[in-house]
């Protein structure tokens, strides 16, 4: 990570990473598709899996926060050469999220049929929620270490690692929502047994390779010992990550809430597939955010600043291609699209006008976050933090709350370009500002 030219290394790096984190949109987005197209379920089950996506982002934000937290930590000590300083990282950041999996597990079940209404499912939805979620939340410790383990492994300098245990999962998943739900007609629960299914063998795939033979630093039982110092650290580290997912959970909540103000089930079942075609474009995006994330941070502990820059610019570059070729998807393939998750005539008519302007901005996306990432990279919590805040906490709610009250259902989608291009261009010139001091 010290020496090689960084383009080929990025590549490297991100390709399975991006590979991952399509596959990892995949369980979401493959459970939408069986039941948006079962004949019991349809939009009413999209809006089903919109409720609940929320209180999903939430532990993909613990999982996130321990696992690029302690990846981050992990690679930083490993480029200044503290070998067993970077083992307790990694030994730390499994056991907490096993411990915080289990907690949201536990408090999710208790509080399960509250927390949906809260989220805004009307007594329709609400039966169709509480069999996917109740099922889901057994499935958390899976999830939570799967995915803390795919950070260790790109750490590790092993993405393909990270890629396969995600290729296995969705694999499982795509294969059992179709025997469960089209097969044996399982509906929601279907659909979730089938995503916890995949998870499990992802976090039983990365468990093998910490403890094996193929690491760096192969985890013991020692290096599971909690101690306050490091899994503090771990954690302030992996806050800005937090707040990133976090923030989406909060911004579905109000999102979700005004849509059922303005559009009824209806706008919950169209906005359920734009932000599931939302995920599978930004997906990449965050694949690549983690390739160019051990490669700064390991050059930033080596004091190699050309390299951390170089690494930077190639990333840049990437997602805004990315970013593009989203866009571009979305703008002439819209109803195609759209038909791959249901084919009700006001659910596509809506959806397929609500992504033309969702989506306005899409190609600043990419650069915006990479240059969010690189704060946290180098170790910067506040400054990244208030960045991945920016677009959908700080800018983003307000506009939905003021141009839904003043145009209706699309105040709410031209919100989205509005916080876009906002928060590129802030974040820009703070980037800027950071890269003039480190010269």
């Amino acid at each position: 990570m010290g020496t090689k030219n960084i383009l080929p290394l990025l590549v490297e790096f991100s390709i399975p990473a991006i590979i991952g984190m399509l596959v990892n949109a995949i369980y979401n987005i493959v459970d939408r598709m069986f039941i948006g197209n079962a004949p019991k379920l349809g939009s009413i089950g999209l809006a089903g899996i919109s409720i609940c996506y929320p209180v999903t982002l939430v532990l993909m934000a613990i999982s996130l926060m321990i696992g690029m937290g302690g990846a981050t930590r992990f690679s930083i000590a490993l480029g200044q050469g503290k070998k067993e300083e970077a083992g307790k990282y990694m030994g730390n950041g499994l056991t907490l999220t096993i411990i915080l999996g289990l907690v949201f597990m536990i408090l999710g079940n208790v509080f399960l049929a509250p927390m949906l209404r809260l989220l805004g499912a009307s007594k329709t939805v609400l039966p169709y929620a509480e069999n996917y979620l109740s099922i889901i939340l057994y499935g958390a410790v899976f999830q939570c270490i799967a995915m803390a383990g795919n950070n260790f492994s790109r750490a590790q300098g092993n993405p393909k690692n990270a890629m396969i245990s995600q290729l296995i999962g969705a694999g499982f998943n795509i294969l059992f929502d179709y025997i469960l739900i089209c097969i044996f007609h399982m509906g929601m629960k279907g659909a979730a047994f089938a995503t916890i299914g995949g998870q499990l063998l992802s976090a039983l795939w990365q468990l093998a390779f910490l403890f094996g033979k193929r690491t760096i630093i192969s985890l013991n039982i020692s290096l599971l010992k909690l101690k306050l110092s490091v899994s503090k650290q771990i954690i302030q580290t992996g806050i800005p990550a937090f707040l990133m997912q976090i923030s989406n959970s909060v911004l579905n909540i109000i999102l979700n809430a005004s849509l059922v103000k303005y559009g009824g089930d209806l706008a919950l079942s169209a906005i359920g597939i734009v932000t599931s075609i939302q995920t599978l474009i930004l997906m990449p995006i965050t694949g690549l955010m983690q390739g160019q994330q051990p490669l700064i941070s390991y050059n930033y502990g080596a004091l190699k600043m050309d390299r951390v820059k170089e690494t930077l610019k190639y990333a840049i570059i990437g997602a805004t291609m990315i970013a593009l070729i989203g866009f571009i998807a979305v703008q002439f393939f819209t109803k195609s699209i759209v038909y791959m998750f249901n084919d009700e005539a006001d659910v596509v008519k809506l959806c397929s006008h609500a992504l033309h302007i969702w989506f306005m901005c899409l190609p600043v996306i990419g650069a915006q976050v990479m240059c969010a990432n690189y704060f946290q990279a180098i170790g910067k919590i506040k400054i990244s933090s208030v960045l991945n805040l920016l677009r959908q906490i700080i800018i983003l709610i307000p506009c939905i709350i003021i141009f839904s009250s003043i145009i209706g259902l699309d105040g709410i989608f031209i919100a989205v370009p509005v916080a876009d291009l906002s928060a590129f261009i802030i974040t820009v010139l703070l980037l800027k500002n950071a890269l003039k001091k480190e010269a």
